[in-house]
């Protein structure tokens, strides 16, 4: 768990410490070192921020889009761990995802990484700052990625439409 920052609101603070645990989660999985551990939390604490950062107003597009409104927040559950919640036009509570499941299913594929996803982080482990920052983003629009946000924003629409 990272040392709390004053200066950040409790979700992010949350969200930081779950790029924490996926970055541990990368060190053992990618090649990497002991020197490398500082990259290796820059690339966790990154994929954390950006990818939950960017879901959500994805669901929230998608979803107005397909004339299925739902809205996309942040919130702590009863362990101070951060989730995704969605909610409907009228207030009622659609899904409530933990971002630790989030990252999981939008990253691993049968609890490794999803090959693509692998080697972009690898790429990010390997080169310098400017090449870690240009694979990071590939990571980050990569197709399985993308894919793995469709399949979870189709699924709670199809959620609210069975109720």
């Amino acid at each position: 768990m990272t040392v709390p920052d004053a200066g950040l609101d409790p979700e992010t603070q949350a969200l930081m410490d779950e790029g924490d645990r996926l970055a541990r989660h990368l060190a053992q999985t990618l090649d990497a070192t002991l020197h490398d551990q500082p990259r290796l939390i820059f690339l966790g604490r990154s994929l954390a921020l950006n990818l939950v950062r960017a879901f959500l107003p994805t669901v929230e597009h998608v979803t107005g889009r397909a004339g299925k409104p739902l809205h996309a927040l942040l919130e702590l559950d009863e362990r101070g761990r951060v989730v995704v919640q969605t909610v409907t036009g009228d207030g009622e509570l659609n899904a409530v995802l933990p971002v630790d499941d989030l990252l999981r299913d939008l990253l691993f594929v049968s609890g490794l990484l999803n090959p693509v996803v692998r080697s972009h982080l690898q790429e990010a482990v390997r080169g310098d700052e400017h090449h870690a920052t240009r694979a990071l983003v590939a990571c980050l629009k990569s197709r399985p990625v993308l894919d793995a946000m469709g399949r979870q924003i189709r699924g709670w629409m199809g959620e609210r439409q069975g109720r």
